[in-house]
């Protein structure tokens, strides 16, 4: 071979793309709450199948927005590499068209936050080789799902360590035209407290006595970028750690599946964070 041919081949396997080998998987998992199943996309990272067989991993799960289901992170956004990048797994249960991730108080039949936050986690502890810990599991979502989110690691700050909003509805009273809202959340007047006490902005506070680790983007052209400021300003008033960013971008899958990756990346420090910690605190060192 001379010299430069090879000079070539050296530079095509150097920029050639990575060989992503995540495996995606749909699992049906059981609601006893609803007494019905829904299915769920689990994204399995390379070292997952490829790695040792007693290795664990971190969990990050995704919610999908208003009208979507289970399959929009992985026909919208190239989200299973992200998997492989930063060795976790990725869940993304089917949330419903409108269920606002909420246990209704109006429609006994949408438990959607007990099945999410709660029957989803223990299926996926239970069926994959998880780090079953709080501090090893994150949860974010897209509008809706970023509401559900936030609203789900705040009533659960046992089982989530951090989560995140991209494009989120954190204000569901600037929402009341959205089709399907009145029926979880019943209607604005007569229900108007269960509207202001679910409202994100009117929680800020929670997340500091929570210790959750917390991070919210919203595009500059996406009409909810006022209540994201808002909570943002809430949050640092209160002094309330978390990242905040605006990127160019409109309420599109165009700005979530570029913002996704940030979260990621954010979710993946935290679970760094926790394993340095944890490392330390039992008398190792940390590597």
């Amino acid at each position: 071979m001379n010299l430069a041919r090879a000079f070539w081949l050296i530079l095509t396997l150097l920029t050639a793309a990575p060989a992503w080998a995540y495996q995606t998987r749909v699992v049906t998992i059981p609601s006893m709450a609803m007494h019905k199943s829904f299915e769920a996309t689990v994204v399995l990272p390379d070292v997952y199948v490829g790695g040792p067989a007693d290795k664990r991993f971190p969990v990050v799960y995704l919610l999908h927005g208003s009208g979507g289901d289970y399959t929009d992170w992985t026909s919208n956004s190239p989200i299973g590499k992200l998997a492989d990048r930063y060795h976790m797994i990725l869940v993304m249960p089917d949330g419903g068209h409108e269920s606002w991730y909420i246990d209704s108080p109006v429609d006994p039949r949408s438990l959607y936050e007990t099945y999410v936050g709660t029957e989803v986690v223990r299926y996926v502890d239970a069926h994959f080789r998880t780090i079953a810990a709080r501090q090893a599991r994150a949860i974010t979502g897209l509008s809706m799902g970023g509401f559900g989110a936030l609203h789900i690691a705040l009533d659960r700050p046992d089982e989530f360590g951090a989560a995140g909003s991209i494009s989120g509805a954190v204000d569901p009273r600037g929402c009341e035209d959205e089709p399907g809202i009145d029926d979880v959340f019943g209607d604005p007047t007569r229900h108007a407290d269960f509207w202001n006490n679910e409202a994100i902005v009117a929680n800020a506070r929670s997340f500091g006595d929570a210790h959750i680790a917390l991070t919210i983007d919203c595009g500059v052209d996406d009409s909810l970028v006022g209540s994201n400021r808002t909570l943002h300003e809430r949050l640092v008033e209160l002094g309330v750690p978390h990242d905040y960013a605006e990127r160019p971008g409109g309420h599109t899958w165009a700005y979530w599946s570029n913002a996704v990756r940030y979260q990621v990346l954010f979710f993946a420090g935290a679970f760094r964070h926790y394993a340095v910690s944890a490392t330390i605190g039992s008398g190792g060192a940390a590597g």
